[in-house]
């Protein structure tokens, strides 16, 4: 059912306007005693769902039991980060999801299900599992919060995603991400229904009916001023929701050029990327956008390691970003890569495959360790001296010297591509 649906390329929706529609749309849920919140981490701070979460909390008091954000393989929240994404929310109500150990399988989709959707690109069944705290938590009414904007994994990021990638397991991340990596990143992002969609919606389907989960999906844009706006508003308990936010984010956040980019500059915020594994949006969102032999310039202040868990982590710098044949044939012969498949499809997607280059601007790796795992290596400050952050606006820009360049200056907001490489 749908509770609430407001959007459009144009609207700008208020914090007041926000209050507006999600207790328009708990109103009609009735009322309820134990409330659980499942929002992103920081690294989807500019998602809204820290405010909608304090607006939660508004509404519903002291029946908002518990917080659980969808790490995934991320890191906890720190208690400064907490403070910032959720103020006036009690710390005391944030829990920590473990996916190595807080987890219940649920179900298992079947492997002919997996084959079939894949198109035979894999053959194994899928677990479907959630935390612990959804799975038996014992509460009626589970609020899943986040934006809809292009994504590597499953096309469109959020809806069920939230639920059984970030608080799932370490055997239903890898795999949802070894099934996307192995279907074709650039035949999925940008899209709602796909091969990992069609298997998280066979287990939505099939063994969490049963728990009161509702969605509340924004959609996020620029204004005319660069500034960032809330385009979208909708909240359901099925994909009803989800598909009318897909609808409008593919309007908001997905830019068609008329030519591939030759040279992109993209600025990671250090609050928000640490990691090539966040980081490496980078590579995924603009992929569909650059020229054979184009130059992707990543300036990176943040960046302090490869992947946010420490397992991941070592597998990414034993690994390296190698391509899909390597990646695969690497995958097939080493049992550790087999056991860490979202290692394996998170080293495909970083790749560009040898059609263009990338270069990383590492605030703390050293040289040594971004070309070990087979990027380029170039020096923050003299790049950041070069294309400065703070005098380039996003989109085309004519240095002094005539040098064009594309700028992005945070590649989690949207989706690049030209048209020759992008097929509807």
């Amino acid at each position: 059912m749908l509770y609430f649906a407001r959007g459009s390329i144009t609207d700008k929706l208020s914090k007041d306007d926000l209050r507006e529609g999600l207790f328009t749309a708990l109103k009609k849920l009735g009322a309820r005693k134990h409330v659980l919140a499942v929002p992103p981490d920081f690294t989807r701070f500019h998602s809204q769902a820290g405010l909608l979460t304090t607006l939660t909390h508004e509404f519903y008091g002291d029946k908002l039991t518990d917080i659980l954000p969808a790490l995934g393989t991320h890191t906890a929240m720190t208690s400064e980060q907490i403070h910032e994404m959720f103020p006036g929310v009690p710390e005391k109500l944030f829990r920590v999801h473990n996916w190595r150990t807080g987890i219940t399988t649920v179900g298992e989709v079947p492997a002919a299900f997996v084959k079939e959707v894949s198109e035979g690109a894999v053959d194994f069944p899928w677990p479907a599992q959630v935390a612990n705290l959804i799975a038996s938590g014992g509460h009626d009414l589970i609020l899943s919060i986040g934006q809809v904007v292009p994504h590597e994994v499953i096309g469109m990021a959020n809806y069920n995603k939230n639920i059984f990638v970030g608080t799932g397991g370490v055997e239903g991340i890898n795999k949802s991400h070894y099934v996307g990596a192995a279907y074709g990143m650039e035949r999925m992002m940008g899209r709602a229904n796909t091969p990992v969609r069609k298997i998280l919606n066979y287990a939505s389907e099939h063994f969490t009916k049963h728990l009161p989960i509702v969605y509340v999906h924004t959609v996020i844009g620029r204004d005319e001023h660069g500034k960032l706006v809330v385009r979208g508003l909708f909240v359901s308990d099925d994909a009803s929701g989800f598909e009318l936010a897909a609808k409008l984010s593919l309007e908001v956040n997905f830019e068609m050029l008329a030519e591939p980019l030759k040279k992109v500059v993209v600025y990671l915020d250090p609050s928000e990327f640490k990691s090539t594994w966040l980081g490496n949006k980078a590579v995924y969102r603009t992929r569909m956008a650059m020229a054979d032999g184009g130059e992707l310039i990543i300036l990176a202040p943040g960046l302090k390691e490869f992947g946010e868990d420490h397992e991941i982590d070592r597998l990414i710098r034993k690994y390296g970003y190698r391509g899909t044949p390597a990646t695969l044939a690497a995958a097939k012969a080493n049992p550790e890569l087999q056991n860490n498949l979202s290692a394996a499809a998170h080293l495909i997607h970083g790749s560009s495959e040898g059609r263009f280059g990338i270069t990383y601007c590492p605030g703390h790796l050293t040289q040594r360790e971004i070309e070990s795992v087979n990027f380029k290596y170039a020096d923050l400050n003299t790049m950041t001296q070069r294309y400065d952050p703070k005098k380039l606006k996003d989109g085309w820009n004519t240095l002094p010297d005539g040098e064009k360049i594309f700028y992005i200056s945070n590649p989690a907001l949207g989706l690049w591509a030209c048209r020759s490489r992008f097929t509807d």
